[in-house]
């Protein structure tokens, strides 16, 4: 039984949505759908489900598995997300976006940054911002299991951020809202509403939004998003941005949408809005404009650097770690303490100039740490798309074994050969693991673990 709808926001939705508003309320107390999101570069047999009809690697289940034992789950072969979210990858869809620079100014737990990572490539940079130190470590874990190894993670206020001005091709603002879109799943979302909290999310929205259009290029997109209702939050800030903005603001490419999805589409001046609401769109409430800057000549500005954070690689060790991916002619390494991190050539002076300066909770691809010139592997090794299978066993162990393995138990030593192997369950990487002798060593990291019974 759901807590009732707040009343005031009941109202609110009459006086936006006249009669329609009574089907919203309705279906607000119904059954949210369950979807997921495939990971193309880690294909795999995962749940059979009917296609989400935005986002070509979205699937609709038929019910709620146990996904936390689900090693494909921890391996990233898919990411659970609700289906209305995934539109981003729609309204990016007719862009050739390989090797792009995209930010994603509000980024946590990360399911749009997964998005992003697939659509730029691994030439391509993301950075995926969040304010809150736990959720960027969350984000983190995410962006590792995706295993692109082509995002930087930071944790930095808006304006710290907006200082990278007209370095990205793409800014994503999913912006903190109010939460109207998650009275369906949420009860606490309905608990914790109120008029107030509304107008605090508008100002806030609004902050955001300016440092997010001084990180945009002159040609660039910009996607503002929220998961609420209200016009305030929305159309609202859409016009605000048009206002402030004037003729810097035009229109992007037109974004074709379906009927029979249920998507309430608007313009406002040259941006067009897509609303979702439960009972008309199979998901949950989301909110999505999409616009462009102006063309004009970039000038990219490079905070001052606060700090020196990469050391260089020798040429011994290079050698060593470079065996590990499949192309090692595009990569370079950096040494940050006694890790070696991986990152595409392309990106690796945009990742220098953003290291420097901002707060970097996690970039490109952990490699390792170096022992006697052997490189000891860390686990996001292990789940990166571009590790080479060559260099250790890859061995396939049962789903019994997998999820044994996922809680840092013992599993049988003698199906890995002796040394470190990747782990591996239905073609999909999920850990290191070192057999010495008769015993095995788990690599899988402790934090990690699995711990539901």
């Amino acid at each position: 039984m759901h807590t009732p709808l707040p009343e005031e926001f009941m109202r609110a939705m009459r006086q936006q949505l006249g009669d329609d508003a009574e089907s919203l309320f309705v279906a607000l107390d119904t059954e949210p759908a369950v979807s997921i999101r495939l990971n193309p570069a880690k294909p795999a047999p995962t749940y059979d489900g009917e296609g989400v009809g935005w986002c070509p690697w979205g699937r609709y289940l038929a019910e709620r598995p146990q996904f936390t034992l689900d090693p494909l789950l921890h391996g990233g072969a898919y990411y659970v997300q609700e289906a209305s979210s995934q539109f981003v990858a729609h309204i990016l869809g007719g862009d050739d976006l390989r090797g792009a620079r995209i930010l994603d100014m509000c980024a946590a737990p990360g399911g749009k940054t997964t998005i992003y990572s697939t659509l730029v490539g691994r030439e391509g940079l993301v950075v995926a911002n969040d304010i809150n130190r736990s959720r960027t470590l969350a984000l983190a874990d995410n962006v590792q299991r995706w295993g692109m190894g082509n995002v930087v993670v930071t944790c930095n206020e808006p304006a710290h951020i907006g200082a990278f001005e007209e370095w990205f091709d793409v800014v994503a603002v999913d912006a903190p809202c109010s939460g109207e879109g998650m009275f369906r799943k949420m009860d606490e979302a309905r608990t914790e509403w109120s008029p107030a909290a509304v107008e605090q999310c508008v100002a806030r929205q609004r902050d955001i939004l300016a440092e997010a259009w001084r990180a945009l290029r002159p040609g660039g997109k910009l996607i503002y998003s929220t998961c609420t209702f209200n016009d305030k939050e929305d159309e609202g800030i859409v016009e605000w941005l048009i206002e402030e903005y004037g003729d810097e603001v035009v229109a992007a490419d037109n974004v074709a949408t379906n009927d029979e999805w249920g998507i309430a589409r608007s313009t406002i001046g040259v941006a067009q809005c897509f609303h979702f609401y439960p009972g008309k769109t199979r998901g949950e409430g989301f909110f999505a404009a999409v616009v462009r800057k102006r063309e004009g000549v970039i000038h990219r500005a490079v905070p001052k650097a606060r700090r020196k954070v990469f050391g260089q690689v020798d040429k011994q060790s290079v050698a060593e770690v470079v065996r590990w991916v499949d192309d090692g002619s595009k990569m370079a390494f950096r040494l940050v303490g006694d890790t070696i991190y991986g990152y595409h050539s392309a990106v690796i002076d945009d990742v220098t100039h953003l290291s420097e300066s901002l707060s970097v909770v996690y970039s490109g691809v952990a490699m390792g740490q170096l022992f006697k010139g052997r490189l000891k592997p860390e686990h996001a090794l292990a789940l990166y798309v571009g590790r080479n299978d060559a260099v250790v066993s890859v061995v396939e162990v049962s789903e019994e074994d997998a999820v044994n393995y996922l809680r840092k138990q013992d599993i049988a030593a003698t199906q890995f050969d002796e040394g470190v192997n990747v782990v591996s369950y239905r073609g999909v990487a999920i850990g290191f693991i070192k057999r010495i002798g008769a015993r095995c060593n788990n690599m899988y990291p402790k934090d990690l673990r699995i711990q539901k019974l």
